[in-house]
């Protein structure tokens, strides 16, 4: 099941498990999707684990009592299954989609060139000196923000993707 909310340039998707289902735990998790200078951010929430532990405790109780439950509790163990992989099957159908239209995984354009401090030459991401005079390059190399993962510049006091202070 899932629930789209939001507008075009910022959209949130809660995805479910099926509130009524025959068989195995409740789950669900929220995929945040965001309209970035340079693409889509793409951020999605913790999985909510409570009905499929609980789902999984009542096989391995009824087991417990008898070790022929376990065939009246195949379906639910399988989904039990299938729902902990909520998220690898969504980052899967991301990547898909995204290869499908083209688009590709890489720095931002404007992380892809660091700027010596000294000199002000161009040099690629990575790079631990300047390549034209020499200068360590560490203090200009790109960070992540501490919460939500995004590429940052060092120089940078809040994250341009979630808008937080990244001091």
């Amino acid at each position: 099941m899932a629930r789209q909310y939001g507008e075009r340039d910022r959209v949130i998707v809660q995805v479910a498990s099926h509130q009524f289902a025959s068989s195995g735990g409740q789950t669900a998790l929220t995929v945040n999707l965001e309209k970035v200078g340079d693409g889509v951010a793409i951020q999605i929430g913790k999985q909510a684990w409570l009905g499929v532990v609980a789902s999984l405790g009542t096989t391995i109780l009824s087991v417990w009592r008898s070790p022929f439950n376990l065939l009246n509790r195949l379906d639910d163990v399988a989904q039990d299954i299938e729902n902990i992989q909520l998220t690898t099957d969504i980052w899967a159908t991301i990547e898909e989609v995204a290869r499908l239209k083209g688009a590709n995984f890489e720095l931002s354009e404007r992380l892809r060139r660091l700027t010596c401090e000294y000199c002000y030459t161009a040099n690629p991401v990575g790079e631990p000196n300047c390549i034209s005079c020499g200068a360590p390059l560490g203090l200009v190399q790109p960070t992540t923000c501490k919460n939500c993962g995004y590429a940052v510049r060092t120089k940078e006091v809040i994250c341009p993707n979630c808008g937080k202070s990244l001091s």
